[in-house]
């Protein structure tokens, strides 16, 4: 079975993973520039330098459908540049599952695979996808809806709380510019201590805590994008193993393409 997994950012790393250590082969498509803050824990990073590894996985940057292809069959997980999905249909892939996250479907049709699957908001069943999971934490995180006209729960806008914290937990570029990092993930920071600088701006910690995500350097962002990630459990944290929540959506995903494997 091949699986074509849209995004390879933290939350579709996850699914990778799931997939990759259940013996499916996975092929991930990413922008050229890939805007993802827990690079630690995202195959994306192999688009920047060439190949990278989550936890005991394995990814490279594929040059195309034909070596992505060879790349999933050698035990690896393949990362296509592919923005627009326009390589999928030469991977003819048994599924698409569209883990973007831009909390709307930005082109994904039923069609595209025998299998398609909507992570998270922006998927109706019936209408673009097969199934939604559910990425929302609570009750019903990694939960798989089969039912005609079903929808992930709407975004909120705000993250979920880790340690008493939310929104605070959250980096934001102060302006418009390239980013230039400070801290490395990891690191333990103080709040007011200087994460990292926008064209020499500072982008100030907002709380005391471990650094678990950051943009990569030269990363061009706008005023107000998402650019850091605090955890505030400090030393406890764990910035370099897949999160729970990652896991739970990870195994929605994969129930859902086995309910619907081999094709009805």
């Amino acid at each position: 079975m091949l699986v074509c997994i849209k995004g390879a950012g933290d939350l579709a790393s996850g699914i990778a993973a799931r997939l990759f250590r259940a013996g499916i082969r996975v092929v991930m498509t990413e922008t050229a520039r890939p805007t993802t803050v827990r690079r630690t824990v995202s195959f994306s990073e192999a688009i920047r330098l060439g190949e990278t590894l989550v936890e005991d996985i394995r990814a490279r940057r594929a040059g195309g459908p034909e070596e992505a292809l060879t790349i999933a069959g050698n035990g690896a997980v393949a990362v296509l540049v592919c923005p627009d999905g326009e390589l999928i249909p030469q991977l003819a892939p048994d599924v698409v599952a569209d883990a973007i996250m831009a909390k709307k479907n930005l082109g994904t049709k039923i069609t595209d695979a025998p299998i398609v699957i909507g992570v998270g908001p922006g998927f109706t069943v019936g209408e673009d996808c097969r199934a939604v999971v559910e990425t929302k934490r609570g009750h019903t995180l990694g939960r798989a809806f089969y039912e005609e006209g079903a929808m992930a729960l709407p975004n909120t806008g705000v993250p979920g709380i880790v340690g008493g914290f939310a929104s605070e937990r959250v980096l934001r570029a102060p302006c418009d510019g390239v980013i230039l990092p400070r801290h490395e993930i990891g690191d333990i920071v103080r709040a007011g201590e200087v994460a990292a600088t926008v064209d020499g701006t500072p982008l100030l910690c907002t709380i005391d805590g471990m650094l678990r995500g950051m943009l990569a350097p030269g990363t061009e962002v706008t005023r107000g994008m998402k650019s850091g990630d605090i955890d505030p459990r400090g030393a406890e944290a764990d910035c370099r193993r897949i999160s729970d929540k990652a896991l739970a959506v990870g195994g929605g995903v994969l129930e859902a393409l086995l309910h619907f494997y081999p094709y009805p």
